[in-house]
């Protein structure tokens, strides 16, 4: 059965995650955000290897523990929207990320195979045009798409409040009460915020 351990790095305190598969010594990382040693002597405590990285999007508080950690995992794939890549590595893209090893990029309707578990790909944009969520079992890892009780910004360039609601409509209609890991703030679930997130409520109109 598949576990999942919330730490809190990166100047932001994003909620980075650690997919686990104990039995199979197996992990993914979720948002490195910052903090690479740290998150590298979880995953070396844990006794296990980790497989691949997992990239809800490519602002800065989610990614810049990327190259660092690649460095104690070398070939270790990377996995993003093409969207959310500065594939040329030049300009003013602070809140893209900039090209690193091993990139794979996905989209709606991908699977990602994780140690026998099937890892969808759900395509999310308006917090940014890229956005992913991916859902495994019963867990939602949400990025910045739906937080506890409200929802990621849309202020920043290649947001829109138009597609960040018909995303949250879209987890909303997702069938059971997941368990979602937001890329900030606490866990929830998915019945909590049907029931009480503002944003969800609207989008449900």
């Amino acid at each position: 059965m598949l576990q999942i351990k919330r730490m809190q790095v990166g100047q932001l305190g994003t909620n980075c995650y650690l997919l686990e598969d104990p039995e199979a010594k197996l992990c993914a990382v979720v948002d490195p955000g910052g903090n690479a040693d740290f998150i590298d002597r979880e995953i070396r405590k844990g006794e296990l290897t980790l497989s691949m990285i997992l990239i809800t999007h490519g602002h800065f508080d989610h990614v810049l523990g990327i190259t660092e950690l690649l460095s104690s995992w070398p070939g270790t794939p990377v996995y993003v929207h093409k969207q959310e890549v500065n594939w040329e590595g030049k300009g003013d893209q602070y809140m893209l990320l900039g090209p690193v090893p091993g990139i794979k990029t996905v989209d709606e309707g991908d699977i990602i195979e994780f140690s026998g578990h099937s890892i969808q790909v759900l395509h999310t944009p308006g917090h940014s045009p890229g956005s992913l969520c991916f859902l495994v079992g019963d867990i939602l890892l949400a990025g910045d798409t739906l937080f506890a009780g409200s929802c990621g910004r849309t202020d920043f360039v290649g947001g829109s409040v138009r597609q960040i609601l018909a995303s949250l409509k879209r987890l909303a209609e997702l069938e059971g009460d997941l368990r979602v890991c937001p890329g900030h703030d606490r866990l929830t679930t998915l019945d909590r915020e049907r029931a009480n997130n503002p944003f969800v409520l609207q989008a449900l109109q």
